[in-house]
């Protein structure tokens, strides 16, 4: 019995451990930048920059997380984010006001440029059956080389003053507006993948995509909606990006989906599928965020932010095999 009683605690500390573990090294991290740099460090100032640096990377990630579950990946969502701003850019450039109506047409264009690219996405993922990794990084090249020919290979700065400003800038209850957004769509996308009946079909098709057609589900169809949600929410990020630099910034994005598919890994999404969580992606997403503006003030050379993000990615995959092969 007592063997039992010890074995039982155990399994309660490992299912807690690793329920919880994303939130754990969050607050250790945390932890040790404020005991290293507390004046600086825990602040409500730098509190709202960490917030500004993961609102945009939050964004996207939402829509990673619904394709990771599904057994997918999608690298094209940096050369969406860019695509979709240098489309909105050029349009709002063409209608040349300053006024919020040439703002949300340019909001408009950004979201439906991203929905466009997401759609031929899950197209050939779906009904060409080419495999999630080759077709998404054949489409991050051909979207990364349209947005340089559109724009002339330089960066657009005629975005109306009012995105800046508002969007960009603006506040709302001592919060920046771009957290707003980022917290709405995390909120929204995370209670549709937990309760509604497409969130289940997310799971089962990444779970088992043979049973999940055998069920009635159209797997196809599925595939394509969440890749075309991943690409709309990259074409958001991609006003957001602009409202917040007000310019394209072309260069600037060469690692984000990198940094989108570690931080959705990092928040307990399974690579193998079937597996993860809109909420802890967004725990994932600060990650990074918080060890950047840490190790700044600590006077650590922000590279060892990607080191570090490196190690933490290989520890979550690692756990989620020994998981994986614990429940087999």
């Amino acid at each position: 019995m007592a063997v039992l009683a010890e074995e039982t605690t155990r399994d309660r500390l490992y299912n807690f451990t690793s329920r919880f573990q994303i939130f754990i090294i969050l607050i250790l991290i945390v932890a040790v930048f404020s005991a290293l740099r507390f004046d600086s460090f825990a602040t409500f100032a730098n509190f709202r920059n960490v917030l500004v640096q993961a609102a945009i990377f939050s964004v996207m990630a939402v829509g990673a997380t619904y394709v990771i579950i599904t057994k997918g990946v999608d690298l094209s969502v940096g050369s969406i984010l860019v695509f979709s701003g240098v489309a909105a850019a050029k349009v709002m450039e063409a209608l040349g006001d300053q006024g919020w109506p040439i703002a949300i047409v340019g909001i408009i264009v950004a979201c439906l440029s991203g929905l466009m690219w997401g759609i031929v996405n899950g197209l050939l993922v779906a009904k060409a059956k080419v495999p999630p990794l080759i077709a998404t990084l054949g489409t991050m090249g051909i979207i990364q080389g349209l947005a340089l020919i559109l724009s002339g290979g330089i960066d657009l700065k005629d975005a109306p003053y009012v995105l800046g400003d508002v969007i960009g800038f603006g506040s709302f209850l001592g919060l920046p507006v771009l957290a707003w957004i980022a917290a709405a769509v995390i909120i929204i996308g995370g209670v549709v993948l937990k309760i509604t009946k497409f969130g289940r079909h997310t799971f089962a098709v990444g779970s088992n995509s043979h049973a999940a057609l055998e069920m009635g589900i159209n797997t196809e169809r599925h595939l394509i909606k969440v890749y075309a949600l991943a690409g709309f929410l990259a074409g958001l990020a991609g006003i957001l990006s602009l409202a917040r630099f007000g310019s394209t910034t072309i260069s600037g994005h060469a690692t984000d989906n990198l940094q989108v598919i570690a931080a959705v890994v990092i928040g307990g999404t399974s690579l193998f599928g079937g597996v993860g969580s809109v909420f802890t992606t967004a725990v994932g997403v600060f990650i990074p965020a918080v060890l950047t503006t840490g190790l700044v003030m600590v006077g650590a050379q922000s590279f060892w932010r990607d080191v570090l993000v490196g190690m933490v990615l290989i520890g979550a995959v690692y756990f989620d095999q020994i998981g994986r092969q614990s429940k087999k």
